[in-house]
This record gives C-alpha cells, sequence and structure tokens, in this order.
C-alpha cells in the first residue's frame, strides 16, 4: 500500500529563500523504445514510489539519470505529470539527445561483434536508453545552454582512450569517431526568477567496469570526470560559465573504495571553484556495518548507492551535487532512511526499492 502524499513527516523539506537541487539515478530505463514510457502511464509501482519519492522532498531543480530519452520527452512528461499527481509540481524540462545507445557501426570493443550494447557512444540496447533529464520550476535559456557531448575521447587533454597510437585498441576510425561521452555532458542555464541565470554543469558518466577484456571502460569513466577538471580550469576550447554553476551528476566512481580511479573523483572534490557539501544520512551508516561495505575507507555516512551483493563493490558515494564555491549552502543530504520509520515506507521492499541508487539533495541560498 503506497502512502498518500503528504502523509510523511517533513524530516527534509526545503528550508524559506532556498533553492534545493537533487540528483537520482532513477534507473527507470526499460529494455526497449516506449517501455519505460508505458510504466509510467500504467502507474506501475516503481514509477510511482519514484514520483512519491521526489515530490516528498521537493526539490526546485531535479536532474535524472535512468530515464528513457524519447522523440518529444514524452517518458520526461509523463514523469512529471506523476510528480504532479502526488502534490510537487516541476512545470519546466529539457533533455538534449543522448550518447547512450547511438549506434557508431563499428566493433567498440574488438571482440568481433559490432552489433553489442557496448558497439556505441555510450552504453544501450536502443538510442537514449537510460539517459538524463531535467525538470525544474524554472524555465530553460536554451541560447545559454550547451551540449557538450560531441567532445571526441581522443581531444580531451591527456586523454586514456585506447584508441589513440599504441593504445589497447588502437584504430583510427574508432579514434576519430569515439567520443568521451557515454551519456552527456552537459551546461544547463536555468533563469531564476529574478532574471538571473544558474548553470547545472550535468553528466552521467559509464561503469569503471564491464566492456570487455581491456580497460576501456575503466579509463573511459575516470576521463569523464577529468572532462570537468580541464572544463573548469579553462583547458577546452569551450569556457565555463561566467554565472554561478552547480556541477551534479553521477560519475559512476567513488573517491576511496569501488573498482574506479578514484583519486580524479577525490581531485574534483578538492578543486577550488568547488565545494563539497558532504551529503549524508544515517541510513547509509547503518547499512555500510553489513559484510559487504564494513571494511570500506571512506565515510560510510556519504554513500548514495547500495549494492549489497557478493562479491561486489558494497555501498559508495558515487552521485554527486557540488555548489560553486561563491554559492552559500544552507544544508545537505541524501534519502536513505532508517528502516521501520515513515519514510523508509516510501522506498517499499527493501530488496527492490525503486532504484539501489538514492536521491541526493543540497539547498542553497537564493543567489
Amino acid at each position: 500500500m503506497l502512502l498518500a502524499a503528504g502523509t510523511l513527516p517533513a524530516t527534509a523539506q526545503p528550508q524559506d529563500h532556498a533553492l534545493r537541487l537533487m540528483f537520482w539515478r532513477i534507473d527507470m530505463g526499460a529494455t526497449g523504445p516506449g517501455l519505460a514510457l508505458r510504466d509510467i502511464l500504467a502507474g506501475q509501482t516503481r514509477p510511482t514510489r519514484t514520483a512519491q519519492i521526489i515530490a516528498h522532498l521537493a526539490p526546485d531543480i531535479l536532474v535524472l539519470s535512468g530515464l528513457d530519452h524519447d522523440h518529444g520527452g514524452a517518458a520526461r512528461l509523463a514523469l512529471a505529470a506523476l510528480i504532479a499527481q502526488h502534490g510537487h509540481h516541476l512545470p519546466h524540462g529539457f533533455a538534449y539527445n543522448s550518447n547512450a545507445g547511438l549506434r557508431t557501426g563499428l566493433d567498440m570493443t574488438g571482440d568481433g561483434d559490432d552489433s553489442s550494447g557496448d558497439d556505441t557512444q555510450g552504453y544501450g540496447l536502443f538510442p537514449g536508453q537510460k539517459s538524463l533529464a531535467v525538470l525544474a520550476r524554472f524555465a530553460v535559456d536554451e541560447a545559454q545552454s550547451r551540449d557538450l557531448s560531441g567532445v571526441l575521447w581522443r581531444d580531451l587533454p591527456d586523454s586514456l582512450s585506447p584508441y589513440r597510437p599504441g593504445g589497447a585498441l588502437a584504430d583510427p576510425l574508432r579514434d576519430g569517431l569515439q567520443r568521451l561521452s557515454s551519456t552527456g555532458h552537459w551546461d544547463i542555464a536555468l533563469i531564476l526568477p529574478d532574471g538571473a541565470r544558474l548553470h547545472l554543469l550535468i553528466w552521467q558518466a559509464g561503469p569503471p567496469i564491464f566492456g570487455g577484456d581491456s580497460p576501456r571502460n575503466l579509463h573511459r569513466n575516470h576521463d569523464e570526470t577529468a572532462f570537468w577538471l580541464h572544463f573548469l580550469d579553462a583547458r577546452l576550447p569551450m569556457p565555463p560559465p561566467d554565472a554561478p554553476f552547480v556541477l551534479i551528476g553521477g560519475s559512476n566512481l567513488d573517491p576511496h573504495d569501488g573498482d574506479g580511479m578514484g583519486q580524479v573523483m577525490q581531485g574534483l572534490l578538492d578543486h577550488p571553484a568547488l565545494q563539497d557539501p558532504n551529503p549524508a544520512s544515517m541510513g547509509a551508516e547503518l547499512a555500510a556495518e553489513a559484510d559487504h561495505s564494513r571494511n570500506h575507507r571512506g565515510p560510510h555516512r556519504l554513500d548514495t548507492v547500495h549494492w549489497p551483493q557478493i562479491p561486489g563493490p558494497g555501498n559508495l558515494r558515487v552521485s554527486y551535487i557540488l555548489p560553486a564555491r561563491e554559492l552559500k549552502v544552507l544544508d545537505a543530504g541524501v534519502f536513505w532512511p532508517l528502516p521501520d520509520t515513515p519514510e523508509a515506507a516510501l522506498l517499499g521492499d527493501p530488496d527492490d526499492p525503486p532504484s539501489r541508487h538514492r536521491p541526493v539533495w543540497v539547498d542553497i541560498a537564493y543567489p
């Protein structure tokens, strides 16, 4: 039985004179085009629980990862309508086309097959699978927004691309075709009520594992996060925005634990242009006491995803909201309620929640 909107204690409601930003890897991607939209329109349990949690946290600005991208943004619009049914209105939305599932026509992994989900610009069984989307109370200034997802992997400074001469998969065709972004790197400008702009620097990196025997995914995951280091340091052809900004998205990379090259994530957390609000939860702290995470080096309270499988990486911090240094952070957290609390009921079955990932939110003072 799902709880109606408004019946839960307001343990994490936005403060007055604050903007609440939220990122959530919802994993609502389906196995075929249009199936996620079908499930949303049918009011299936997973999208309904997702909408209830979003409405409960009441973000002003919501970035989603893991929602299928389709022509006209039908799935995004349907999800926004479902959230509104539970009492929270996000009338504006936006998404660029995704690199996920965009076919290259080449064998990108060197396994002799050019038809798998890995033989694309970003892993996907069909174009737009598990993509990014923005929902917000504020309109998007498309003229000041930029899709940075077309940057070739080889063109990133100090690229670890295996397609470069001497690399494990060296090949001039693949080298000149493979984009860096497995989903997208976006600069989205939102129009605030006073006319000012707030830029969202958005990304969702692929995992550092899978994708064949070579370290291709490991190195690409590293470089997708390193992109922002180069961007903020003005080492790319496109300059950083001159207005306030927030870096928000999923790196699939923990600075301390897991299978990735965590030092690049730590470098981003330490960047002088950014601040880390360290969003935390008691639920993550408790969940990490299990065997799969107990020996992790990183702070358990900062984890954002529950991966209890053994063997496996354990719970990790892989979702981030990093405001620019000049913005004032008022509060931050991860929606990971303790068991047997009213909020925990929103997640439903602990073994089958709407997503293994937990929503991350940060409140900033109105710029």
